[in-house]
Parts: structure tokens; C-alpha cells; sequence
């Protein structure tokens, strides 16, 4: 059975009748360096020990292959990737995708299923947002890559004009652990809709991804003919809180899993002018393993590279040595993306490290618990405070929310009406906008380091700076002890991810 045939027998099964423009950036004169791809374009557990290894490492350490060398040209026709410029790690880019160039750092939505909850493919454009990202998974679960392929491809079908990523499928095997078998040939997921059986091998999930595109004869309009512009290989995944055994079998399973992507018969390079496969890079919190899977697949000169395994309640300080050494490794000229990344903290310490993508569903999952980004940290509009003030969420946002509407009428909104949470996912993914653009635009002038400092300043007015962060940006060599300095006594005090009214 072909892979595609075997694709659609087990859509079949799990689909059963019981299922239900930025503006251009300044002249570069100034800039200090630029490394540029031009290919032909169509279009607190065990991570202590870990740690301590992950400290030499995280410091560029002669074993680790340096990111400052680059190539001129790539094999990618479907990529093209500029570093505009850099501060130390830190890098502003132009990563032009068949549907839409994007500027870096760059935040992406998760619509997992082809939408994000709330809003509009044109609200997202007006919002900024450059890339959203699905998950090939629960696409496939409802409503069925036939039927996206049916549509002219989920570009057509979500009515979005701009870049799209599909995920693998592989976050599912920590998401849906207890519904998965996982074995050499793939994994098998057991539907939480019937209980029908779904195998997803590497092969399947390339073949899932390419099917969510129309085929050049279904729709006239080059821009539909294609899907997702990224689209990930399947990769093992492993909890970060797991170690042992079970991080080095699946660090090697993720190097043949990528060979089977790029090899089987609907592999993503059938159609290197409409996709770009990215590999992810796995290992668990153990610096010899993810060195392993970062010269494996760096060896296969992909288009692009993802830091895959981490964010799942892992310490903070291994967190940020893995991202550090798999951004010092991976090639200076390729696209660098953390996966499950969407704290404004985290975003602005690995973007110091040299990262450029992001994704993760918690600041439109956090506005439908009415809970709001702000430059402090986070606003709860369900709080008492909030009835009679009658400012808007954030004085320094441009979003519907923040222009029109104030803190007590979303606060008499947020627990009776959707329209509340609407609102809030606007803002929400506003802020995560100008947030990113602010540090593209920043880098591009040199002034990170000031962008940096001022950003923690309103996190942490006290200046109690988590140790984490502090060790992160003395790699990246950012002097942050102006926001060490203790703040006289004001507002009270919000940490990044915890609630105040003020």
C-alpha cells in the first residue's frame, strides 16, 4: 500500500460516521554583519546535573560547531533567509515563504485546527500576524486532509493569504501520551473521539502535510495551489521532565525519522518550490544528546532548523542552556525556530540567544481566561479592581480593545459575554506583534541592549530579575544591571506570569 493510500485508510478510520506589510527596514550601511540565502524561489527534576554540562556548552565550547560560518547559497527553493543584522547572538531577519515575507524575531498563532478561536483570517492580517501555524494531526481528525485538499489547500480553506506552518503530529505523543504507542514504525494514536486507531508514521505525516495543498490543476491562482509553506518531519518526543534511556532512543529515532520524511515517496523535497521541511532538533536536557542531533541534522542542510522538547516544565535555567547551544550550533544562515515558546520573557531571553521563531497557544488560551499582556506582565480582568477603572488595557496598544474599550467594561464582559474573550485574543496576539517587531526594529537600529533593559525594567520594577534571565544575558552579552537597580516603591509588584490589577 502506498503511503498515501495508507493515509487515507487511516483517515477513513479516525473519520468515521461516529466522529464528529511591515514597512521595508532602514538602508543596512550600518549594519555589522549580514549573512544572506538566495536560492532560486518560486514562490527542578533532573535537569541539575544536565545543567551543569549545558553551562560550558551554552558558552560556545570548541566541541560545538560555530554558527558564524554561512554559506551563500542553500538547496531550499522555497526560502530565502537575510540576517538584516545582529547584536552579539541576537539577529533581525527577512525570511521571504512563498505566501508572504516575514520579518524575524517572529511570533506565529496556533490555529491547530485552521482557525484561532475568536477571530478572523482578516483580523489576524490586520493584526500583523505573518505565519500561523496548524497541526497535521487534529487537521487530519476533523475535518480530513481530503477535504482541505477538496477545498484547494488550507490556505484556500482558512481564507489565509500569508504563511502557514504545519506541525508533525509529534507533540502529540506528550499531549496524548496515555492514547499512544509509540514503536519504530511511528506511533499510534487511539481517537479520543471513537477510540478508532490512527498510525502516523514519518512517511504519513509528510503525506498528510503535502495533502493539505490542491494540486496545480485544481485552482488557477499560483497562491492557492500550495499548503503550509513550513512543514515539520516527525520527530520522537519526549518529555523534558523524562531522562535516561528514553531520551536517547528517541534523540537517534528523530535522525531516522528525518531520513524517512526526506526519502519516502511523498517526501517534502517532491515539491521544494511550494514547501520547506524543517527538522527538529531533540535530546532531552543532555547536552551530548542534542549535540548528536544538531550535527545530524545540520549534516542534511535542511531549509530550516526547530529546538524541539522543551517548555514542558522544565527548570528555567536548563531551558535556556539548551536553547543557547542549539542556536550557537545551528548554521547562521538558516531560520531558527523554539517550539512551544510563547511567554514574553522567554521570547526576549532566546531571542537574545540567536532565535528567530516562536509558537505557542498561550496568549490567546490565557485571553480566554481573561487575562490580558501587558508590558508589566499580565492584567486579570475578573479581578474586583477592575470594575470601575476605566482605562484601557495597555495606553501604549493600537488594538481594538485597547482604543475603544476600557478595563470595566471588558471586566462586566469577560465572565458573561464571548465578546469579552474576543476582544482579549485581539489584544493578546497585538501585543505579541509589537512585541517581536519591537525587537526586530531595535536590533536593526542597535539598540537592543536598551530594548532589553527598559523591557525588564516593566517586568520587574523592583529589579529582582529572575537568576535564570541574569545568566542567559551575560552569554548573550547583554549588560542588563540597569534593571538590577531597585525601583523606588510604586504600583505592586507583578511578576510576568502572575496576576495584579495594576
Amino acid at each position: 500500500m502506498s503511503p498515501l493510500a495508507s493515509v487515507r485508510w487511516s483517515l477513513r478510520l479516525v473519520l468515521s460516521p461516529v466522529a464528529t506589510p511591515r514597512p521595508s527596514p532602514p538602508h543596512r550601511r550600518h549594519y555589522r554583519r549580514c549573512h544572506s540565502v538566495r536560492p532560486q524561489f518560486h514562490g527542578k527534576s533532573a535537569a541539575h546535573g544536565a545543567a551543569r554540562q549545558l553551562n560550558a556548552v551554552a558558552r560556545s565550547d570548541p566541541g560545538i560547531s560555530s554558527s558564524s560560518s554561512s554559506s551563500s547559497s542553500s538547496s531550499s527553493m522555497a526560502l530565502e533567509f537575510e540576517v538584516l543584522a545582529t547584536h552579539k547572538r541576537a539577529r533581525a531577519a527577512r525570511m521571504t515563504l512563498p505566501h508572504h515575507s516575514c520579518l524575524t524575531p517572529m511570533f506565529m498563532p496556533v490555529g491547530t485546527q485552521g482557525t484561532i478561536k475568536g477571530l478572523t483570517a482578516q483580523q489576524l492580517q490586520q493584526l500583523g500576524c505573518q505565519v500561523v501555524l496548524g497541526n497535521t494531526y487534529h487537521l487530519a481528525n476533523r475535518p480530513g486532509a481530503d477535504v482541505i485538499a477538496d477545498a484547494g489547500g488550507l490556505h484556500a480553506f482558512m481564507d489565509w493569504p500569508r504563511g502557514l506552518l504545519t506541525d508533525s503530529g509529534g507533540f502529540q505523543m506528550v499531549s496524548l501520551l496515555h492514547l499512544a504507542d509509540i514503536t519504530e514504525r511511528g506511533v499510534e494514536f487511539q481517537s479520543p473521539v471513537d477510540g478508532s486507531r490512527m498510525l502516523l508514521t514519518p512517511e504519513e505525516s509528510i503525506a498528510i502535510q503535502v495533502n493539505l495543498q490542491a494540486t496545480p490543476t485544481q485552482l488557477p491562482g499560483a497562491q492557492n495551489k500550495i499548503g503550509a509553506d513550513i512543514i515539520m518531519a516527525l520527530d520522537d518526543v519526549v518529555s523534558s521532565l523524562v531522562s535516561g534511556p528514553r531520551i536517547e532512543e528517541a534523540t537517534h529515532r528523530t535522525l531516522r525519522w528525518m531520513d524517512r520524511c526526506m526519502q519516502g515517496e511523498l517526501k517534502a523535497h517532491s515539491r521544494p518550490h511550494d514547501q520547506n521541511l524543517f527538522g527538529i532538533v531533540q535530546g532531552g536536557l543532555d547536552p551530548t544528546l542534542r549535540d548528536i542531533c544538531l550535527k545530524g541534522l545540520i549534516q542534511r542542510d535542511l531549509p530550516g532548523y526547530a529546538i524541539g522538547g522543551l517548555a514542558g516544565g522544565e527548570d528555567k535555567d536548563a531551558f535556556w542552556r539548551v536553547v543557547a547551544q542549539c542556536t550557537a550550533a545551528l548554521p547562521a544562515n538558516k531560520p531558527r525556530y523554539v517550539m512551544g515558546v510563547g511567554y514574553p520573557l522567554d521570547i526576549v531571553v532566546c531571542s537574545a540567544l540567536g532565535a528567530d521563531m516562536y509558537d505557542c497557544v498561550y496568549p490567546t488560551r490565557t485571553a480566554r481566561f481573561a487575562t490580558a499582556l501587558i508590558p508589566e506582565g499580565v492584567l486579570k480582568l475578573k479581578h474586583a479592581a477592575m470594575a470601575h477603572d476605566h482605562r484601557p488595557i495597555d495606553a501604549s496598544c493600537s488594538c481594538l480593545a485597547c482604543r475603544n474599550y476600557s478595563r470595566a467594561y471588558l471586566h462586566s464582559l469577560v465572565t458573561k459575554d464571548p465578546v469579552g474573550c474576543h476582544l482579549l485574543t485581539m489584544h493578546n496576539i497585538a501585543y505579541m506583534m509589537q512585541l517581536t517587531r519591537s525587537m526586530h526594529d531595535a536590533i536593526l537600529s542597535n539598540t537592543f541592549p536598551s530594548f532589553v533593559v527598559d523591557f525588564l525594567k516593566k517586568q520587574f520594577p523592583h529589579g529582582d530579575v529572575p537568576q535564570w534571565v541574569q545568566s542567559a544575558m551575560q552569554v548573550a552579552e547583554i549588560d542588563i544591571s540597569p534593571a538590577l537597580r531597585s525601583a523606588p516603591h510604586s504600583a505592586p509588584h507583578s511578576a510576568p506570569h502572575s496576576a495584579s490589577p495594576h
